[in-house]
């Protein structure tokens, strides 16, 4: 008897109450939510009252959906049906070409597995990418970060793969379609920037844009998965700094300076942090998929499925928060007619931006004003993230430990050793998830940017390799983001240098004082000279920003070549994560966090200066530096980082891992 079918029969015998059909409905919804322990609280708030056989029974019906999402999203055999039978769709409702984003209506950086169209198209796993379908061709766009994966993972024959950047998709375009062509796209997935962009672009091919009432991908995606349910819960005012009801004043303040009536929030993460909310809708990003309309009078209006409403939410809130159905979210936009509304061109949705200028609101496009605020730590939120450091430290301690014993003998590959660093960070107090998929890169898999390691793909970690890991946890007090590079046995002569001008160019940036005013575009030829100087570089940015408890990458600062017009201010989290990459062989990368600080008083300076203050503490392999290449200067440096990482990390661990610890980080 399946789990199932006993759900089923206890429904009948025990709760007569309910109705099966429905609450199969919202475990479907609840198993598109991550994996997470604190999700399982979904199903007394879908039942009442609710005994341990029940839950268990609950538990594995959900999870049996689960496990079937991805397993329908990703299959790989039958992407060329799936490419003929939307050629068949586009046919259908008349239009020549069709665009798959990455994307969901929200335009943040992770998907629901509901809005994984891209992958469910062309196999593609990568957090960013676009296809273009016509009637006899297709192509899909990636950045640096994805050339390599995105051969490996799509059928190249069905799909050209371009670099997105070197070989955009207007240029793609402009080559494949005639004068006349309908080119179709679905508003909620392009922002109004992106709209802006191919309608320009239609004037210059004579051909038509096209905005479809349904996507259809989504006509053809039989068993697409629910929208996700998990609970939204608060986020206490001890771990956030400052209370909601503040933070809307604030906000209100900036919308009467500026003239405007209302903001338009789609960015789930600027809700959550608005509201102090957070939920556990999209794996290793804490917060609920809804929008918000904050309004001048600091009330806000906020749109997300009901059903997640937790007890507890609506008295955290208060009277000046007031909840609706998503379905609403419309008849919210047609009431602001007359209003001064303030949009983010750049992740407002063309299905918003359309509905906003049909209901007669004067738009104002500018940055979202909570973007800024956000991303700004408060003392609270510092002292959170410095915690959360250290005890992710002490995890990544012991996996570093256990990897320097068990890697040599061959006994650990891939999936193990990112299992085994799982384990190691859910022992931490405050652990919630992972801030983002774990990439765990051996040999040449670590020259994969953002790899991912699967059964197909699980490499060992064999002597005479390095070994890349990417990870970072969520914790109710910081979220945390490193990667380490590490030797597994003796590294080639090639291998040292190579680590050892990515060091340097770490050290050059972590060690840099800069004026106020300065941006991450400005810096980040720091990072990049030791490689230069080598006709070597890496393809992808220096650093991004970092919420708290929240995204693992946020803006609106970055470090990167990209032109940024975002000044650097005290407060901000960024990642310091210079990188080299030789394809089919190895990679390299190190990364810290750093948080922009006042810098030090200098005698005789005549300008207010920033500089950085490092959050990471994590052993960095001695074994791969080549130390006639570090100057005393950047020795220095690293040996008073290694002396940090002792004084922080080794009260926390002890034994054969303490004894570790102080090998690792003694001086040069």
């Amino acid at each position: 008897m399946t789990a199932y079918s006993k759900l089923e029969q206890y429904i009948q015998d025990n709760r007569s109450d309910l109705d099966f059909a429905s609450l199969i409905s919202s475990l479907k919804a609840a198993a598109a939510a991550p994996n997470r322990p604190d999700n399982d609280r979904v199903f007394s708030h879908l039942v009442g009252d609710i005994n341990d056989d029940f839950k268990d029974l609950m538990r594995q019906v959900r999870n049996e959906f689960r496990q079937n999402i991805q397993a329908t999203i990703l299959s790989p055999d039958e992407t060329p049906d799936r490419l003929k039978r939307l050629r068949e769709a586009l046919s259908q409702q008349g239009v020549d070409g069709f665009l798959v984003p990455l994307s969901d209506e929200f335009h943040g950086e992770a998907t629901p597995a509901a809005s994984e169209r891209l992958k469910w198209l062309t196999g593609f796993t990568g957090s960013a990418g676009m296809a273009a379908v016509l009637k006899d061709k297709a192509a899909i766009f990636v950045d640096g970060r994805y050339t390599l994966q995105v051969r490996q993972e799509v059928d190249t024959a069905l799909f050209t793969p371009r670099h997105i950047s070197d070989e955009p998709l207007t240029e793609w375009l402009s080559e494949n379609l005639q004068a006349g062509d309908i080119l179709a796209f679905d508003p909620w997935l392009h922002t109004e920037t992106n709209a802006n962009a191919l309608k320009a672009l239609a004037q210059k091919l004579d051909i038509t844009i096209k905005e479809t009432t349904q996507n259809p991908i989504d006509t053809i995606w039989e068993d697409r998965p629910k929208e996700p349910l998990a609970l939204v819960v608060p986020h206490p005012d001890e771990y956030s700094g400052l209370s909601s009801a503040k933070k809307r004043e604030e906000l209100a303040q900036t919308l009467k300076a500026n003239g405007q009536d209302a903001a338009i929030h789609t960015l789930p993460d600027v809700s959550a942090w608005l509201l102090n909310i957070r939920g556990a809708d999209l794996p290793s990003t804490p917060f609920p998929l809804g929008f918000s309309i904050s309004h001048s009078d600091s009330t806000v209006d906020y749109f997300i499925s009901l059903e997640k409403v937790s007890e507890d939410l609506q008295s955290h809130l208060g009277n000046a928060v007031r909840l609706h159905d998503r379905a609403e979210f419309g008849n919210a936009l047609k009431a602001l007619k007359g209003k001064n509304v303030q949009i983010d061109p750049s992740s407002t949705s063309q299905w918003i931006a359309s509905a906003l200028t049909k209901a007669g609101a004067n738009i104002h496009r500018a940055d979202d004003p909570c973007m800024l605020p956000k991303a700004i730590k408060n003392g609270t939120e510092l002292a959170g993230t410095r915690n959360a450091h250290i005890r992710d430290g002490a995890a990544i301690a012991k996996f570093l430990h256990w990897l320097s014993v068990e890697a040599p003998a061959g006994t650990v590959d891939e999936l193990k050793a990112e299992a085994k660093l799982r384990s190691f960070r859910e022992e931490g107090n405050l652990f919630k998830d992972l801030s983002f998929s774990t990439i765990s890169g051996a040999g040449p898999n670590g020259a994969i940017v953002h790899y991912r390691a699967t059964k197909a793909s699980n490499r060992p970690l064999e002597n005479g390799n390095l070994y890349l890991v990417d990870s970072g946890g969520q914790y109710l007090d910081g979220t945390t983001d490193i990667t380490r590079t590490i030797a597994v046995g003796s590294p080639s002569k090639e291998m040292m240098n190579r680590f050892t001008l990515v060091l340097k160019g770490h050290i050059a940036l972590a060690q840099a004082i800069f004026p106020t005013g300065t941006t991450g575009s400005q810096l980040d030829a720091l990072a990049r000279l030791p490689l230069w100087s080598r006709g070597l570089d890496y393809d992808h940015g220096t650093g991004h920003g970092v919420g708290s408890y929240l995204s693992v990458h946020e803006g609106p600062q970055r470090i990167s070549k990209m032109p940024n017009t975002v000044a650097l201010q005290p407060g901000m989290i960024v990642s310091n994560e210079p990188g080299y990459y030789k394809t089919n062989a190895y990679g390299i990368r190190i990364e810290n966090l750093v948080a922009v600080q006042p810098a030090p008083e200098l005698e005789g300076a005549e300008r207010d200066m920033l500089a950085f203050e490092t959050l990471t503490f994590a052993p960095i392999d001695k074994h791969l530096i080549d130390q006639t290449l570090l100057t005393d200067t950047e020795k220095v440096w690293l040996n008073t980082y290694h002396q940090n990482v002792w004084d922080k990390i080794s009260p926390l661990v002890d034994g054969d891992v303490k004894h570790w610890l102080k090998t690792a980080t003694d001086a040069l």
